[in-house]
């Protein structure tokens, strides 16, 4: 029973993070989470992770390379926050809105919440990234040589390809 919960919970970390690669969301975090998560069980997904832990990493290190990243990085974060709270209140239908009022703000408290929390990831993210690199003079070589990521898979044992 464990290994199907794991397995279920693995596959919605995946589908979560390729949904929020282009929704507002942490995506990378959320697909190298998935990817570990299955890589307990398909060799697939253990030869998927480290590019993706790699692509993350390039990602946190290059959003803290000039301030006008960092500033937009944030503003981006907090609009989402802000969203979400709106989202949150649900405010009634503006008299420009042309579809039905079912639709204004759809998703309610639910999509609000994940908005939120997903700003706040942003945020936390940020903050990591300009210790980690903009200010503890961290380079991506040593944080792979760091998580050990290298382009071969893992030796221990997978259930199925």
């Amino acid at each position: 029973m464990t290994r199907i919960g794991l397995e279920i919970l693995g596959w919605l970390l995946l589908a979560a993070g390729v949904a929020a690669l282009i929704l507002p969301g942490p995506g990378l975090l959320l697909l190298a989470l998935g990817l570990y998560v299955l890589a307990q069980n398909y060799r697939w997904a253990d030869r998927l992770l480290d590019p993706v832990k790699r692509a993350a990493f390039k990602g946190a290190a290059d959003a803290v390379k000039t301030w006008p990243r960092i500033i937009l990085s944030s503003l981006g974060a907090l609009a989402l926050i802000a969203v979400g709270v709106l989202w949150c209140i649900r405010p009634a239908a503006p008299t420009w809105w042309p579809l039905a009022d079912k639709w204004w703000l759809f998703g309610g408290w639910t999509t609000g919440a994940f908005l939120i929390v997903s700003g706040m990831v942003a945020l936390g993210l940020l903050g990591w990234s300009m210790k980690k690199f903009r200010y503890g003079g961290a380079t991506l070589d040593e944080v792979y040589q760091e998580l050990e990521l290298d382009e071969s898979p893992p030796a221990h044992r997978h259930r199925e390809d």
